[in-house]
């Protein structure tokens, strides 16, 4: 068997290493001695960490926004038409169907969860920079769409929602072997992602569309 070009281990092994130690605790000299290439190799092809990060991220992000965008235009023909929104749990099925077909394509389902973590908990500015001008826009569109399916949430309360229902994908997703485990051997059940997928959507639509809470006590009292 071929062995893979240099490039390809380097960003193999990078996205391993950074989704499993972080980005600030993973070197340079890490990535290149489990490689095995030199540092000078990651500095031609490369440049420099951060450009390597954003490669790592491209590998994934490249394809997901193609399909995304591509299953969005689905869905707003099939809707088309005055006042006809698309459903929020079309929406969601939709970006979970995406989310699950781009690493399957490498077999890499939690390592691209545990990244997508990464990019919220331990992003550095450039990262949040590079993310948003390069992929910002099917987030928006998404964003959009939702914010039309549910027109009685505030926008605050939207964006709060989003975020709890992204923190709850990912870390399920990043943890498919523990849970699988877990219940397989407590439950005797034995799951597919698209088993938890399955259970997960129920309980994502329900958070979206549960009734606002109760403001803070000070404003009740005030009003």
């Amino acid at each position: 068997m071929a062995q893979p070009d240099t490039v390809t281990r380097i960003l193999d092994t990078a996205e391993v290493l950074f989704a499993e130690r972080g980005f600030a605790e993973t070197s340079l000299r890490n990535i290149t001695s489990k490689a095995k290439v030199n540092l000078a190799a990651v500095n031609y092809h490369f440049g420099s960490k951060k450009s390597l990060i954003q490669a790592v991220f491209a590998r994934y992000l490249d394809p997901f926004t193609a399909r995304f965008h591509t299953a969005l235009d689905d869905l707003e023909a099939r809707h088309a038409g005055e006042g006809d929104e698309i459903p929020l749990e079309e929406l969601l099925e939709t970006m979970a169907r995406t989310v699950l077909e781009v690493p399957a394509e490498r077999n890499s389902l939690k390592v691209f969860m545990r990244l997508l973590g990464l990019a919220y908990s331990q992003a550095q500015g450039h990262l949040r920079r590079y993310i948003q001008d390069e992929y910002g826009s099917v987030f928006t569109r998404f964003t959009e769409l939702v914010r039309r399916a549910t027109p009685d949430l505030p926008d605050a309360e939207r964006f709060w929602r989003l975020h709890f229902m992204l923190g709850t994908v990912i870390f399920t997703l990043s943890g498919l072997d523990a849970l699988r485990d877990i219940a397989e051997k407590d439950y005797d059940e034995h799951v597919t992602v698209r088993d938890l997928v399955r259970r997960l959507r129920p309980v994502v639509v329900a958070g979206m569309n549960a009734p606002l809470p109760e403001p803070p006590v000070a404003v009740r009292q005030a009003s």
